[in-house]
């Protein structure tokens, strides 16, 4: 591939005896990855079915390499939010953020998604995700793919990192600030991104990615961990933003990870020789299957607690009332509160949400659906985060029966069982949508939007 000749010889400045290697990468054939979403599959089960050709990523444990010939895109379980398509060094970053159950965290630049949902699995339900991005096009394609995910727990926002400091001062346990940057790492895999590179360019990247890191230092926790990632090589975005940081910020240290040995060291000689530069991480894609990455963890002593207001939410049993109908009725063994209403539009909020009533929120925790007169119509993003287990009545498919195409197209399937009512609709047990059963037909509720073309 052609690659911008500034670029070349910089990286051969930088990487010296090592540039050969480095630049004859570029030749190896591209990785495919994808992460088992565990919100909804359990990892083991999955791989023991082998749809793709499957082998381990090496830093993530629900993250597997497959064949790309086999199209994981195109598969029904992706519909069902079984996986998320993701190249494997961009797992790297919420690894190596050692999310806990419980934590309150935001990710900043979200955008599509990738990070957040896994953020969300290793949160299991509990805590707190604001998943945050400026670009509001961008900000939909994030929501909808954390509605796909099953994910629960999440507040989806479309604010630039200024304006967002002001209403989460010192909140976040863990931040992921996965910066906007010059893209060098993807070069191999996106020969476009190749064509737009300029030295300038790297510049204008990294004065952006200072005024990000210093909106996340305002609103993280004492004892709190900002995860600063990148997918270029470039010093002035990586080891040297990372320093400049630090020495603004004496209470930063970096830490390192426990996924740390599987990569390379940050390099000090690239800034300004601090040697705690080293224990930020290198990921070469001549070292790794795998793109180019960059990855620092910094943690924060001591420091200020900030003060929020938190949501308000309703229990008026009379204007819930067609909700519990319909919770009694198609629902079991699972419980939602935190209930809170934008119109007809009923949302289950997270613990603990902060107020957002001057915020721009796309998605205000879990979507259970819309109050309309008499009556309960549940959500695609209800059904996407329910089990099997967790429904009255189930329309379990598999991949070889015939009426799978038929819902996923949009249309009207058969049913042996004759319950009227509403209906989740699953494939090999992972829930797909709804359908609302009358006699022996369903009548199918799954999303216009989402739905596939005929074959």
């Amino acid at each position: 591939m052609k690659l911008p000749q500034q670029f070349c010889e910089k990286m051969q400045t930088l990487l010296k005896e090592e540039y050969p290697d480095f630049i004859s990468g570029y030749d190896n054939d591209n990785y495919y990855s994808l992460r088992v979403n565990t919100l909804k599959a359990d990892k083991e089960e999955f791989y023991k079915e082998n749809l793709f050709s499957l082998s381990p990523v090496d830093w993530c444990s629900t993250g597997f390499y497959y064949d790309n010939a086999t199209r994981p895109g195109r598969h029904p379980y992706h519909h069902a939010g079984v996986y998320y398509i993701q190249e494997a060094s961009a797992m790297a970053p919420v690894r190596a953020a050692e999310i806990q159950p419980g934590d309150k965290v935001l990710d900043l630049c979200a955008a599509p998604g990738g990070k957040s949902s896994q953020a969300a699995a290793a949160l299991m339900g509990t805590g707190l995700l604001v998943s945050n991005e400026i670009v509001a096009s961008r900000a939909k394609i994030l929501s909808g793919n954390m509605e796909r995910m099953g994910v629960k727990n999440a507040i989806v926002t479309n604010h630039s990192p200024r304006e967002l400091e002001k209403h989460f001062p010192f909140f976040f346990d863990k931040i992921i600030v996965d910066a906007p940057c010059s893209g060098e790492g993807m070069f191999r895999k996106e020969e476009a991104v190749a064509g737009e590179w300029s030295q300038r360019q790297v510049l204008v990247c990294a004065n952006r990615q200072g005024h990000i890191l210093e909106s996340a230092a305002k609103m993280l926790a004492p004892g709190g961990k900002i995860i600063y990632s990148t997918c270029t090589f470039s010093p002035e975005e990586n080891e040297m933003m990372v320093a400049q940081f630090m020495e603004n910020h004496p209470e930063f240290s970096t830490v390192r990870p426990r996924i740390y040995n599987y990569f390379l060291p940050g390099r000090p000689q690239w800034a300004d020789g601090n040697p705690a530069l080293a224990d930020t991480m290198r990921l070469f894609p001549h070292k790794l299957k795998g793109e180019g990455h960059y990855v620092a963890v910094l943690q924060k002593e001591g420091g200020e607690t900030g003060r929020v207001k938190y949501a308000k939410t309703i229990n008026d049993k009379k204007a819930l009332a067609d909700w519990y109908k319909f919770a009694k009725e198609t629902l079991k063994d699972v419980q939602f509160d935190n209930f809170v209403l934008f119109g007809a539009n009923l949302y289950c909020l997270p613990d603990n949400t902060p107020d957002f009533s001057k915020l721009k929120v796309l998605r205000p925790g879990l979507h259970l659906g819309e109050i309309k007169k008499g009556r309960f119509e549940p959500s695609h993003s209800l059904a996407a985060a329910l089990s099997t287990n967790q429904a009255i009545n189930v329309e379990n498919l598999s991949l070889d029966d015939e009426r799978l195409e038929k819902y996923l197209t949009g249309r009207e399937i058969d049913t042996d069982n004759p319950a009227r009512g509403w209906r989740l609709i699953a494939v090999n047990g992972y829930s797909l949508g709804w359908g609302k059963c009358d006699g022996n037909v369903i009548k199918n509720h799954y999303p216009k939007g989402l739905r596939i073309m005929k074959a």
